[in-house]
């Protein structure tokens, strides 16, 4: 299978929520680097009206900034890409098993409850101490989901690199006071990361306390399910010895050699055209799979998904 098919087969297995923050965000940082940025007018047009402006009492006439700064990335070269690059990841790191645990509405609602969240401390902070900061990007956002789950599920840990296994509590509150040490020489917008962190700390408290704060996220969601989880006892999608439908489905595109029911698949005789059914047939699943998650296919609609993994 080519590495498009295969992406192709990974983008329709994200949750809804996630595949559309993705997409909105990788998109504008595309169109962005390759066209906007090199245009005065539409480079000045984005930096002023859509980036967000912290100044008082300014920033009221555009209030759209503390949504649509979320998904901007500016900077140039390897630093805008390394900014969007680590937002993302932590985005899949974190809020995928979130969204499988509580819904794509949960998962839309925090991210864009932080972002305004940090953009409303961002103009507080301007109120105390003018700057005229003008703000960008997914941090305060990524870092409201990142907040939300490690207040929920305090003994949550991630995997890092020469470090292990770490409790993502200790992980959040590292970085806030790293940033808190560097506000002095730094450009990066702290008060937004606080912000951000602050609204997913009181989003997941709401939440425990059975207050729903997600309910009017539901409108993006209409025309198919959210995966609203199966049972709201369990913490996590790992945690509990369950295996998420991403996981089987990465699983099964991998191979797995031990499992004996899929050694004894037989190939059915190949026709001609086959080439072309099969490429349909992929097509059709994976709509499916976007439109209602890898848990709605049948049996069948595996084994052919499967056989196309390994051509």
């Amino acid at each position: 299978m080519d590495v498009i098919t295969r992406f192709r087969i990974w983008y329709s297995a994200q949750p809804r929520a996630l595949r559309m923050l993705l997409t909105i965000n990788v998109v504008a940082y595309l169109v962005w680097q390759l066209l906007l940025m090199h245009i005065d007018a539409t480079n000045g047009f984005v930096r002023e009206q859509l980036a967000l402006h912290s100044s008082w009492p300014g920033v009221l006439l555009k209030p759209w900034q503390f949504l649509t700064y979320n998904f901007l990335h500016l900077d140039p070269g390897l630093t805008g890409l390394i900014h969007i690059g680590f937002n993302m990841l932590w985005l899949v790191w974190i809020g995928r098993e979130f969204e499988q645990t509580h819904g794509a509405e949960r998962h839309l609602a925090i991210y864009l409850l932080a972002g305004i969240g940090g953009g409303l401390l961002s103009v507080l902070f301007d109120v105390v101490s003018p700057s005229q900061y003008v703000v960008y990007g997914a941090s305060a956002s990524v870092l409201g989901v990142v907040a939300t789950v490690a207040t929920k599920y305090p003994q949550r840990r991630i995997g890092l690199l020469f470090i292990g296994n770490v409790r993502l509590v200790y992980l959040l509150i590292a970085f806030l006071v790293l940033d808190l040490l560097m506000i002095a020489g730094s450009s990066t917008a702290v008060a937004a990361h606080f912000g951000g962190a602050i609204t997913g700390f009181l989003f997941a408290r709401a939440d425990n306390q059975g207050i729903n704060l997600s309910s009017w996220a539901g409108v993006f969601f209409r025309n198919g399910r959210s995966r609203q989880p199966a049972s709201r006892g369990r913490t996590s999608a790992t945690s509990s010895g369950g295996e998420s439908a991403l996981g089987r489905l990465e699983a099964w595109l991998a191979g797995r050699s031990s499992d004996k029911p899929a050694a004894k698949i037989t190939p059915l005789p190949r026709r001609e055209d086959e080439s072309l059914d099969t490429d349909s047939e992929v097509d059709r699943i994976l709509e499916k799979i976007s439109a209602t998650g890898y848990e709605s296919l049948t049996e069948e609609e595996k084994r052919v998904l499967y056989e196309a993994s390994k051509k």
